[in-house]
C-alpha cells in the first residue's frame, strides 16, 4: 500500500509538521510505502499525485487546508484522508467533508466540533497524535538537569514548574500565575518557567503576562524564555522540570503534555478537549475543572478561508472560543505535587508507561494503516 503524506515537509518545529513527520516514519516502520511532501501546491506535489499513484493521500492540518489536502488529491484521482485538528469551529467546506470516505481527527473533542458545525461525522475517527518515546524519555542525568535549571534562574532548593507554547497564555499560563500567587502563601521555594516561541503574537501576550505577574506580586518568580529550541533540547528542558503545567484555553490534542508524560513528569492540565483524553486524572497528572467557557455569537471570515469576501458570520448557537481552568483546582494540584516528591515520581512513571502503551507514533501509525485499509477496502 502506498501513502502520500502531506504536511509541512521538510519537518518544521510546529506541532502539525511533527505530527505529519511522525506519521510518515510510523508508516515506514510498519512496513508500508510512504512518501512525504509539503501540502502546499508545487511541481513536486503534482508529480507525486499524478505519477506516484498513491493509494491514499493523508493530509495534516485543519479545516482551512481542504483546498490543499482534499481538492488537489481528488483532481488526480487520489483518495484524500485528512487528519485534522480544529481551532474551535469549522467555518467552511462542510459539503466537501461530507463527501469524504474517511477522515481522522486528533481527539474526540475535535470530532465533536465538526459535528456541532454541521459536518457528518459518521466517517470521522478520532486518532491521537503519536510521539517519539525513544526521543522523549527520562534522561536520568541529574547533573545536566541541575545545570540547565541554574541557567534558567532556578535555584537548587526551588521546584520548577514549566509551560511551553507558541505563546504561553493559550496554554493557560495566566491561570497558572493566578494559582501560583495563592500557592506562594503556603509554599515559597518555586519558580515558574514560561517558554514561548518568538513571534508577534507571543510578544503581544508577553506584555499582558508581565503585567499580570507584577499585579500578583510574583514577578520575581516568573522566568520568561523566548527562544527557538530543537526537539532534542525540548527533551532536556522537560527533564529539568519538576512539574509540567498547561491548563490550555483551547487544545485539540496537547502534544507537549504527552511529551512531558513520556519524560516521566506529572502534568497539570484542564478537564476538557484533548488533554482530558490523554491525561489520566489522579494517575498521570491532574485535570482542573472548567471555571469559565468563553463563547462567540459571531466571527469574521476571509477569502483565504474559502469565502468570496470578508464578512461576519452570525452563529445560530454560540460557539466556544476558549476555556479557563479553575484557579482553586490549579492551586490544590500544584501544592500536592510541590509538597510530595514521591507522588511526582509515581505520576511520572505512570505517565511514561501510559505513553509507551498508547501514544507512541508507531502504535498510532499502525492503527491508522489498519483503519484506512479496512474503511477504504484496500489490501
Amino acid at each position: 500500500m502506498k501513502f502520500l503524506v502531506l504536511y509541512a515537509y521538510p519537518p518544521e518545529s510546529d506541532g502539525q509538521s511533527l505530527q505529519g513527520d511522525l506519521l510518515y516514519r510510523g508508516i515506514l516502520h510498519n512496513g508500508e510505502k510512504a512518501t512525504p511532501c509539503h501540502f502546499q501546491e508545487s511541481m513536486q506535489k503534482t508529480y507525486y499525485l499524478k505519477h506516484l499513484k498513491p493509494d491514499v493521500a493523508i493530509g495534516i492540518g485543519f479545516w482551512g487546508n481542504v483546498p490543499e489536502v482534499v481538492r488537489e488529491p481528488l483532481k488526480y484521482g487520489v483518495t484524500p484522508v485528512p487528519w485534522f485538528n480544529a481551532d474551535g469551529w469549522v467555518a467552511n467546506y462542510q459539503e466537501e467533508f461530507n463527501k469524504l470516505k474517511l477522515m481522522f481527527t486528533t481527539s474526540n473533542w475535535v470530532r465533536d466540533t465538526y459535528k456541532r458545525d454541521n459536518v457528518d461525522v459518521s466517517k470521522i475517527i478520532p486518532m491521537h497524535i503519536g510521539i517519539d518515546t525513544d526521543l522523549f524519555k527520562p534522561t536520568e542525568n541529574p547533573k545536566a538537569d541541575k545545570e540547565l535549571r541554574r541557567m534558567l534562574g532556578v535555584k537548587d532548593n526551588e521546584k520548577m514548574i514549566l509551560t511551553i507554547g507558541g505563546d504561553v497564555t493559550s496554554k493557560g499560563a495566566q491561570e497558572m500565575m493566578k494559582a501560583l500567587a495563592q500557592v506562594d502563601k503556603e509554599f515559597k521555594d518555586w519558580k515558574y518557567v514560561c517558554k514561548s516561541w518568538p513571534s508577534e503574537c507571543s510578544n503581544e501576550w508577553r506584555e499582558k503576562e508581565i503585567s499580570l505577574a507584577e499585579e500578583l506580586g510574583i514577578q520575581d518568580k516568573i522566568i520568561f524564555v523566548d527562544d527557538e529550541f530543537s526537539q532534542e533540547f525540548m527533551v532536556s528542558l522537560l527533564n529539568a522540570t519538576d512539574v509540567y503545567a498547561a491548563p490550555s484555553r483551547l487544545e485539540g490534542f496537547g502534544m507537549i503534555q504527552v511529551e512531558a508524560m513520556a519524560c516521566g513528569k506529572p502534568v497539570i492540565s484542564i478537564n476538557k478537549m484533548g488533554p482530558s483524553e490523554t491525561i489520566i486524572h489522579n494517575k498521570t497528572g491532574f485535570l482542573a475543572r472548567v471555571a469559565e467557557e468563553v463563547k462567540l455569537t459571531q466571527e469574521w471570515v476571509y477569502p483565504h478561508m474559502g469565502y468570496e469576501e470578508k464578512k461576519i458570520i452570525h452563529f445560530p448557537h454560540p460557539k466556544t472560543f476558549a476555556y479557563r481552568a479553575d484557579i482553586n483546582d490549579l492551586k490544590e494540584f500544584t501544592l500536592k505535587l510541590l509538597n510530595d516528591d514521591k507522588l511526582c515520581r509515581k505520576m511520572g512513571e505512570a505517565g511514561r508507561a501510559h505513553t509507551l502503551k498508547n501514544l507512541d507514533y508507531r502504535i498510532i501509525s499502525k492503527k491508522m494503516i489498519d483503519i484506512t485499509k479496512e474503511k477504504l477496502e484496500l489490501n
